[in-house]
């Protein structure tokens, strides 16, 4: 006679996203630039070329020489993960793979041309099936939506502003571009989240990953609406004090907190567009050369106008009340981008005797 505890649990079931678009996963704000950067064409042929003094093969020989490089022979329980996510994520090409030596939780999407995926041995250590699958779905759609190749460029100009620190106005240039990209990172985070949990198709689990991000791998003692109420406790709670602090901690941080993060994904979840891509409202890889980038840029600056006026920072309810259309900043900023966009586009046209794509 079988004993019911001895049974294998039943296998989740997930819906394949066939032919989907990195955009459906995409944070506005992130999808805003990330469009008009896909705008600009050559752009990336330019980047990889001036930053390949940083050769490509050396990134990688680096992880090839101390790292092992997972397959269905070297940690077959990653790998099998990996390609359950891939597969969910239509995802038909598996970047390289490798499990770098770190206790810490930990993944990234490194390269140009070629990118590739290392996460941590604490991440195989302290990760369930679930939460390694989201995981791995958040580092794929890194890759999927090309982070891989800004966040490149954004490590080396890091180093560069350390080189030449001593020299003033040059620092103060980079710091201010090094802002910007660190912003735009951040939001990148958001994307990948979205994108680890439609991999994973697991709510429960991927709020796990980002429990265990902020606490270490044992949640025996950790309880999930406990955690975001702290998330909700971080967002509004405290006074003006407590903002500027806030803003310290994640002026030049490449990640949102994990309370934050935990909150973004719960919001994405209630907006009901998780559930609207897992029934198949999504857009298409066929169709990323229609994606617009006036549309793009309006949907950022719409998304930092609903942030605003939704957030319960002592701060920013202080700018609300005494701004006086404080909330039309970003819009602003977003129209500039756009302006930016455009002219560029309009430039590069020129270049080519008139020939490109037309407006959307």
């Amino acid at each position: 006679m079988t004993n019911p505890d001895d049974a294998t649990p039943p296998v989740r079931r997930r819906v394949t996203l066939t032919g989907i678009s990195s955009r459906a996963w995409e944070h506005p704000a992130d999808r805003g630039a990330l469009t008009a950067l896909r705008e600009l064409r050559g752009f990336d042929d330019v980047v990889k070329t001036f930053f390949g003094m940083w050769n490509e093969r050396g990134f990688r020989l680096t992880y090839l020489a101390g790292s092992i490089r997972v397959d269905h022979r070297q940690y077959e329980r990653v790998y099998q993960r990996f390609t359950e996510a891939a597969s969910t994520l239509d995802v038909p090409d598996l970047p390289e793979l490798y499990v770098t030596q770190n206790p810490m939780i930990t993944g990234s999407a490194i390269g140009l041309d070629k990118p590739f995926i290392v996460i941590s041995t604490g991440a195989v250590e302290k990760l369930d099936d679930d939460e390694l699958r989201a995981l791995l779905g958040h580092e794929l759609g890194h890759v999927r939506s090309g982070h891989a190749v800004y966040k490149t460029i954004m490590s080396i100009l890091t180093s560069w502003a350390a080189n030449i620190s001593w020299i003033p106005v040059g620092a103060i240039a980079l710091r201010a571009i090094i802002g910007a990209m660190l912003e735009w990172w951040r939001k990148a985070e958001l994307s990948a989240d979205r994108a680890g949990l439609l991999a994973g198709q697991d709510p429960a689990a991927s709020l796990r990953l980002l429990m265990k991000l902020a606490g270490g791998g044992d949640l025996s003692q950790i309880d999930t609406a406990a955690f975001l109420e702290q998330a909700a406790d971080y967002e509004g709670g405290g006074d003006l004090r407590d903002s500027f602090h806030k803003i310290g901690i994640t002026a030049w941080s490449t990640h949102p907190v994990p309370v934050a993060r935990a909150a973004e994904l719960r919001k994405w979840v209630d907006s009901g567009e998780y559930a609207q891509i897992l029934g198949g409202d999504y857009p298409h890889r066929d169709s990323d050369g229609d994606a617009s980038v006036s549309d793009a840029v309006k949907d950022a600056a719409n998304a930092y106008r609903k942030d605003f006026s939704d957030s319960q920072d002592p701060l920013v309810g202080l700018i609300r009340r005494v701004g006086g259309g404080a909330s039309d900043m970003a819009g602003a900023a977003a129209g500039r981008a756009m302006n930016w966009a455009s002219e560029a586009r309009r430039r590069g046209r020129e270049g080519n005797g008139g020939e490109g794509a037309s407006e959307n």
